[in-house]
């Protein structure tokens, strides 16, 4: 955990030296200021004389002055003193909330971009949920602890020497009283911490639930309402929410513990010195003045044995922080990059060789495909429900790798090749346009951001959205509501369309883009596809066989092979599994017998 630690606030070396020197100061102030009550009770109040190295430092200025003038200088110290002590607590609290913050950043967008490498095989089995919670919750936790807790540990272990040392000076019988008991209290604390870790890592996880159940049902609100299941919603969201709860208070009863543990070895001390010190007063052994210094430093002294106590639990939250972010940083998903990849041209051929693939390796998807694609070329992808359709197409920009066998895109294997020069030359049209957060421009800028508003308008009127985008409030500088909703399906489908063109890639995979749209929108569509389309290779799954009668190749996927592979004529007139999904989807079936026949 503390390399970690280590690793996000070694860039603020600086800011930390100040944060240390303030905390030297106020632990300094800390120490000085019962001093000026212990003048006036024993030398202005009381008839003791002062320490003689007090009476040195103040000599000057007692000069022709009596008591009162001792008092004022006491009471001016204190002022001093608590001024001194403010002015560093305002830079130690500036510096730390400044290096928190930006240690948070640091670790955000670390664990962001990780993400954001990762493959979509690791997508494929975690939740958003505990996600989103790790980057906001967690990383919030290690924030505060490698900020301020870090060194709050340091000056505190600073102002127990310093604390003891003066204690030992003023009186080491009452100092000893403390000592002997300060064991029994960390031994205590070093029992429950392993506890603590556990009930804390119980409520990470309640909290993750929670996220996962409320964000699932929001981005699903219309089909929670469309099928009434609003209650079934918050039946769910109650759940979690109750054993968030319980694992909560499970986890307070462990850390409450703590407190009145301390608490109570405080008490017997301080009971102790208060009886040891009033016979020591009665002896004449010891001044009022002195009592008092020493049970305000044993006060401070049992603060920051509480406080290194009390960060059993900040340790324990922030361990666990750091489980859940490790556990992001150290997967191992990444879709590798040869330091010697290239990023050529490409032209568009493709070709899968003998290629073997699973999402679990233990459960093939695809067992040996083989198929050649020559540029220019637009090819078909047909096959049963779960074939394997979209993984063939998914391996060809690298969001996944083959098992076995081999992906090759003008003779060099994807692997080879840079992944962002591989995905930059693919354009890729889902089923489902996902617009994102911003105005129209900026989703059909999305893949090429520093494309020019010509550009911008030429792309929406080749795949025919200008028109429509011309009627919105602002036009292109229209903000798209949440994942696009606020359009139809054919209007995201072709901005999601224009989004492509404007990137101009020589490659270009279709996923039944016009499956969801009714036929107004889908003869818009296909338009504006027949237009993408010229020139590049074309890589297409079909579930509506008609968008790919003029295909020049249709590859059928099934049992994990290329089953079969041809042109739409030909495959028909093989009568195999593509004449049968033909058939399937034109032929009207036959009546049912013993329906009335209509006259």
């Amino acid at each position: 955990m503390f390399r970690l630690i280590r690793e996000l606030v070694r860039p603020y070396r600086g800011s930390l030296s100040i944060i240390l020197a303030a905390m030297l100061v106020e632990t300094a102030m800390s120490l000085a200021a019962p001093w000026p009550l212990k003048i006036i009770i024993d030398n202005v109040v009381g008839t003791h004389k002062m320490t003689p190295w007090v009476h040195e430092l103040v000599r000057p200025m007692l000069e022709g002055g009596g008591r009162l003038k001792v008092a004022g200088l006491a009471a001016l110290a204190s002022v001093l003193i608590a001024v001194i002590g403010a002015l560093a607590t305002y830079i130690d609290n500036y510096y730390t909330e400044s290096v928190g913050q930006w240690v948070a950043h640091d670790l955000r967008m670390r664990t962001y971009h990780h993400l954001q490498r990762l493959s979509l095989g690791y997508f494929d089995t975690h939740q958003t949920g505990p996600l989103l919670s790790t980057i906001t919750t967690d990383i919030q936790t290690i924030q505060g602890f490698a900020s301020s807790s870090t060194l709050d540990i340091l000056i505190d272990m600073l102002t127990i020497v310093a604390m003891l040392g003066l204690m030992f000076w003023l009186n080491w019988d009452f100092t000893l009283i403390a000592l002997g008991l300060t064991p029994f209290l960390l031994l205590f604390v070093s029992r429950f911490k392993k506890a603590v870790k556990k009930a804390t890592h119980a409520v990470r996880k309640e909290q993750a639930e929670i996220v996962a159940v409320v964000q699932q049902g929001l981005e699903s609100v219309r089909v929670v309402q469309a099928f009434g299941r609003q209650e079934m919603e918050q039946q769910q969201l109650g759940q979690v929410s109750e054993a968030t709860v319980k694992a909560a208070l499970a986890a307070r009863r462990v850390k409450s513990l703590l407190s009145p543990a301390v608490t109570t070895t405080v008490a017997i001390c301080t009971a102790l010195v208060l009886w040891r010190g009033a016979a020591l007063i009665l002896r004449g052994a010891m001044t009022v003045g002195a009592l008092t210094v020493y049970l305000a430093y044993l006060n401070k002294f049992f603060k920051p044995v509480k406080d290194l106590a009390s960060s059993t639990n900040q340790i324990a939250q922030a361990a666990v922080g750091v489980d859940r972010i490790r556990a992001i940083l150290d997967t191992d998903t990444i879709i590798p990059e040869k330091p010697d990849a290239i990023a050529p041209v490409l032209k568009g051929e493709i070709v899968f060789e003998h290629v073997a693939f699973g999402y679990d390796p233990k459960v093939p998807v695809l067992k040996d495909v083989s198929l050649t694609i020559r540029p220019g070329e637009m090819v078909g992808v047909v096959g049963p429900t779960g074939s394997g359709k979209s993984t063939v197409v998914s391996l060809i920009p690298r969001f996944y790798d083959a098992n076995q066998g081999s992906v090759k895109l003008d003779g060099n294997d994807v692997r080879d090749l840079q992944v962002k020069s591989l995905r930059d030359q693919i354009g890729y049209v889902l089923q489902d346009t996902i617009l994102f957060r911003g105005t129209v421009a900026d989703n059909i800028a999305f893949g090429r951001p520093e494309a020019t508003r010509d550009e911008i308008i030429a792309a929406a009127k080749l795949a025919n959205a200008d028109e429509f985008i011309a009627k919105m409030p602002n036009g292109y500088d229209t903000m798209v509501g949440e994942r696009g909703m606020t359009l139809s399906g054919g209007q995201r489908q072709r901005i999601g369309i224009a989004r492509v063109m404007i990137r101009n890639s020589p490659i270009l995979l279709l996923d039944e883009p016009t499956a969801a749209l009714d036929s107004e929108s889908e003869k818009a569509v296909i338009e504006a596809l027949e237009r993408l389309m010229k020139g590049r290779t074309v890589v297409t799954i079909a579930h509506r066989l008609s968008t790919i009668r003029d295909a020049n190749q249709i590859v059928v996927i099934a049992n994990g092979v290329v089953a079969e592979s041809g042109p739409h004529d030909e495959l028909l007139a093989r009568g195999g599994i593509y004449a049968e999904l033909y058939r399937t989807q034109f032929e009207t079936p036959p009546a049912k017998a013993g329906a009335p026949e209509t006259q």
